[in-house]
């Protein structure tokens, strides 16, 4: 019989969940959860050409190590697997300047969802028509801007948005959009990165009817050019049966817009939420595999309808980032604690926490680690990295087989943190944001650098 509380208190040794599996090798790294260049030397983490415990002496602990020639060699991937697609980078997954130009260098176009992600874009030197503005609360002022800078689209979320590019096309602006759909898709992911299904913020639904609404009222704008519909299901999707109930659900009301309204739209974006492997739990598929798939979804689907295909976008940005970055830390405490029928767990305390990678508490997200910094003969020990942080939830890595010598002073590096770590990294206890440093080819630069203690009271205002 299992523990009302869930197997970690289950009588008897210490378990973890059924997919974690003792390793052979403790030192050793699962390829397919590192970046293309991550490897062991001697014990030491390299990634770049560099070896990590040099790398994080320049910059201190936390740190976010990015590789950029993994990064391109994505981008690159998903641009030659969808050749016949428009593929915009997520930026929301992670972005600064020199990301952008390397968005732009290997031929993607750009997603972004609010006026400082924009600001970034432009910064980069990136062409505006190759940007996509995404948003469930654009304000005017950021309406302005973008259709001012020429974005090459802006996805439209609710009819006061459409309201609001009324008034700024009225001024004589124009602006080609998109309409977001809500396709009634229940994505299998957490329910706070499920986007589809009717319950929720984003999108027009299909169902209630505000979808073909949103379009009549678009159409009805002068100085608005409607391109087509935008569905996005959720993220870290593994299989494209979502993809197919939304492409279906989609292409049938492009199909009576036709119909009804004697429109063609030319053009779909089915959105991105590709997954990646942050444990061996995780099976994610490659570009070539989804890009055949999502094709011939599209292709079924729009012969089945009689209707023409249209030019298809998709919007991947963890698949991209994601696997190219680790976060490294320096280990501060390690500590035995006594559970119930006799089983210890080893909590291991490290530099970072929720503030540099919220995702363990926010969604229950999953991680691996490594000790980066030497090699170890000890038997591998079931162990939880935790943070610095006053929350019990502060938790980097629930379950992961560690040596069993790891002591204060070693180095742990964190895989598969590029997306959704640093751009919602926080201050929180007022902890200084770590640094981003790209490396390649042995060379390493620091992109965005870390806080300083001067950046953390600049806004303080004191009791003026």
């Amino acid at each position: 019989m299992s523990h009302e509380a869930g197997w970690a208190h289950a009588p008897g040794a210490l378990r973890g969940p059924a997919w974690l599996q003792a390793p052979g090798d403790a030192n050793a790294l699962v390829p397919h959860l590192w970046s293309t260049t991550a490897q062991k030397v001697d014990g030491e983490l390299h990634v770049g050409g560099l070896a990590v415990p040099e790398l994080v002496a320049d910059v201190n602990t936390p740190a976010y190590v990015l590789d950029e020639a993994d990064f391109r060699s994505r981008a690159r991937a998903f641009r030659d697997a969808f050749s016949d697609y428009e593929v915009f980078y997520a930026g929301k997954a992670f972005l600064c300047t020199a990301v952008a130009r390397w968005v732009q260098d290997e031929g993607l176009s750009l997603d972004v969802c609010s006026n400082g992600e924009l600001s970034v874009a432009l910064r980069a030197g990136v062409d505006p028509a190759r940007i996509g503005y995404h948003g469930n609360n654009k304000t005017l002022m950021e309406l302005r801007r973008a259709v001012s800078v020429g974005v090459g689209r802006i996805v439209v979320d609710s009819f006061d948005e459409i309201e609001r590019l009324a008034s700024i096309t009225a001024e004589g602006m124009t602006s080609r959009v998109m309409i977001r759909v809500t396709a009634g898709v229940e994505a299998h992911t957490h329910e706070y990165i499920a986007t589809a299904h009717e319950d929720q913020k984003f999108g027009f639904s299909i169902t209630n009817g505000q979808a073909m609404e949103a379009v009549r009222r678009v159409l009805a704008v002068p100085g608005l050019e409607l391109l087509g519909l935008h569905s996005h299901i959720g993220s870290q999707i593994f299989d494209s049966s979502g993809f197919e109930v939304a492409a279906r659900r989609v292409l049938a009301l492009q199909a009576r817009i036709s119909e009804e309204l004697n429109v063609t739209l030319p053009e779909m974006d089915l959105g991105g939420g590709f997954g990646i492997a942050y444990t061996t739990q995780d099976d994610p598929a490659d570009p070539a595999q989804l890009a055949t798939e999502m094709s011939k979804i599209v292709e079924h689907e729009c012969r089945a309808l009689g209707i023409p295909e249209p030019h298809l976008s998709i919007e991947p940005g963890r698949a991209i980032v994601g696997p190219a970055m680790c976060t490294v830390y320096t280990v501060g405490t390690v500590k035995q604690v006594q559970l119930d029928g006799g089983a210890v767990r080893t909590y291991v305390s490290v530099d970072g926490g929720m503030s540099d990678n919220i995702r363990t508490a926010l969604y229950d997200a999953d991680y691996s680690c490594t000790l980066a910094s030497r090699a170890s003969d000890a038997a591998p020990v079931l162990s939880r990295v935790v943070g610095k942080h006053c929350e019990a939830g502060d938790i980097v890595v629930k379950d992961e087989f560690l040596p069993g010598d790891v002591r204060p002073g070693d180095l742990l590096a964190v895989p598969g943190t590029g997306a959704y770590c640093r751009s919602m990294a926080s201050n929180y206890n007022h902890a200084l944001r770590p640094p981003v440093v790209a490396v390649r080819d042995g060379v390493a630069r620091v992109v965005v650098r870390r806080e300083t203690e001067d950046d953390l009271l600049a806004t303080d205002m004191g009791d003026q």
